[in-house]
């Protein structure tokens, strides 16, 4: 996994594995860290973040310009104090994943750490969120700390195939009928850690845009479940997907031929339009077939 080791990172570290003296001095370090980015963000609302300047950052926290590069490379790092150790936290949550959990449901629980971190200080991040908008650099570095989560996403879902391959039990390491094989896993890993990304950034973005109220938690839950509706369901027993009809205790036997005239039904006239129709899984099919008749006819 390609996590950088950055002061804030190796801190969150010590502090779990080192004694009380070790936890006590990281802690002192993360502060330290909350302090600074905490005085960059006063003195960016009240002045300008063109016109602050590390100094006076610095002087704000109470410290000298050489201890704020110990904690921060620039300005801009100072707007993203918590994303390093929470970067941690989902690459640990990924590491001790039991292996018979969904991969996919894995790495929706990686992305609710990172809306933890913006929803546990709505304030912070609302007035971090209208700042970014308003400098172009924020909004470039924003978009360089959201596309590392996406890639220890992916490189996790590649790892969950590799897995099924070198055991050659795929049942063993990931859900049956979730490996598809050759370039259509790696495919279907980069565009599933980007979309629980993408999906956890649109939610995120509407919270803030509304001050940071409302159930953003439940809202990415709605959004995890339209993802795994779209790429990864398993249709259960006599149910297809879209272009089929569905009934109520269908058989192989009469799915089959069902899907196919689907198929040719979809592919008959490709310059006609598309018609799609809903019905309750509980309508009768003569009911179902009647009621497209019907529109086909209009």
């Amino acid at each position: 996994m390609d996590r950088e080791q950055s002061s804030a990172e190796q801190d969150v570290r010590t502090v779990a594995e080192q004694g009380p003296g070790s936890r006590r001095a990281a802690a002192q370090r993360l502060q330290m860290r909350q302090d600074l980015a905490a005085a960059a963000m006063e003195l960016f609302a009240t002045q300008g973040y063109e016109e602050t300047t590390v100094d006076q950052i610095a002087a704000a926290a109470g410290v000298a310009r050489r201890t704020f590069f110990r904690y921060f490379r620039s300005k801009e790092e100072a707007i993203f104090p918590d994303h390093d150790d929470t970067l941690v936290r989902v690459a640990d949550l990924l590491a001790s994943a039991e292996p018979d959990e969904h991969p996919l449901d894995v790495v929706c629980r990686g992305i609710k750490e990172v809306l933890h971190m913006y929803a546990s200080t709505p304030g912070v991040s609302v007035a971090r969120y209208q700042l970014i908008r308003q400098v172009p650099a924020l909004r470039e570095r924003e978009i360089a700390v959201v596309a590392r989560y996406e890639r220890l996403f992916t490189r996790y879902l590649l790892g969950r195939f590799d897995a099924a391959v070198d055991t050659g039990t795929p049942g063993a390491a990931i859900p049956a009928g979730w490996q598809h094989g050759g370039d259509d896993d790696s495919m279907l890993a980069e565009v599933s850690a980007a979309a629980v990304v993408a999906a956890h950034n649109h939610v995120l973005r509407r919270w803030l845009r509304a001050g940071g109220h409302g159930d953003v938690e439940a809202q990415l839950d709605h959004s995890f479940e339209v993802i795994r509706g779209t790429f990864w369901a398993t249709p259960p027993r006599g149910v297809r997907r879209r272009g089929t009809v569905v009934t109520p205790g269908a058989t192989d036997d009469l799915a089959a031929p069902m899907e196919l005239s689907a198929t040719s039904a979809l592919s008959a006239t490709p310059g006609g339009e598309v018609l799609i129709t809903v019905a309750r899984t509980d309508a009768p099919l003569d009911l179902v077939l009647d009621s497209i008749r019907a529109a086909l006819s209009r």
